[in-house]
C-alpha cells in the first residue's frame, strides 16, 4: 500500500542487512560475505567479509580478513584488516596486521601488531574476490542468491 509498484518486485540490498551468527550457533568452516557479519556464537574457520563484528559471546577460531574487525569477545587467530577496534573485552590470541588501531584499557593481546604499508592494504583479500577454499566451483553469483554468505560448514546449535 506505500511502496511504489516498482519497488516491490525489486529484491532488496543484502549489504544492508548483517548476517548473524547467533549464541546458541557454532559452525565448523569458512565463512565468506560481501557485508556486515556479526558472530555471537562460535566460529571454527576463516572468516572474510566487509565488516566483522565478534560480539561479548562471541568466538572465533580462524584467519579474519576485513575492511573492519570489531572485537568485544575471543578470537583466536590472525586479523588482517584495515582498521581493527579491540573493546576492553576482548581477548586475542594471534598477530593483527592493520592500518588504524584501537585498543581501549583491559582488552588482552597475545601477539604482535604489525602496521600494514600500501602494498599489503591493496593486496588485501576482498570477499567478492575470494572463493572459499573447500570448493572451487562456487560462483559469486550462487553465493550472492544464497544471501552473500557463502557457508562451506556444518552448523550445529549448542547451549539450550
Amino acid at each position: 500500500m506505500f511502496l511504489k509498484a516498482n519497488k516491490a518486485n525489486q529484491p532488496r540490498d543484502l549489504r544492508n542487512s548483517p548476517s548473524i551468527i547467533g549464541g546458541d550457533c557454532a559452525i565448523t568452516g569458512d565463512i565468506l560475505s560481501q557485508g556486515e557479519v556479526h558472530v555471537d556464537g562460535r566460529v571454527n574457520g576463516d572468516v572474510r567479509c566487509e565488516i566483522l563484528v565478534v560480539g561479548t559471546s562471541g568466538n572465533i577460531t580462524g584467519e579474519i580478513s576485513a575492511d573492519l574487525v570489531r572485537v568485544l569477545g575471543n578470537v583466536t587467530g590472525q586479523i588482517k584488516s584495515r582498521a581493527v577496534e579491540l573493546a576492553r573485552s576482548a581477548r586475542v590470541i594471534g598477530d593483527i596486521q592493520h592500518d588504524t588501531l584501537s585498543v581501549e584499557a583491559g582488552a588482552y593481546v597475545e601477539g604482535r601488531f604489525n602496521r600494514m604499508d600500501n602494498t599489503a592494504l591493496k593486496a588485501l583479500p576482498t570477499p567478492d574476490s575470494a572463493e572459499p577454499a573447500d570448493k572451487a566451483d562456487t560462483t559469486k553469483d550462487e553465493a550472492e542468491s544464497a544471501g552473500a554468505l557463502a557457508l562451506e560448514a556444518k552448523a550445529v546449535a549448542v547451549g539450550g
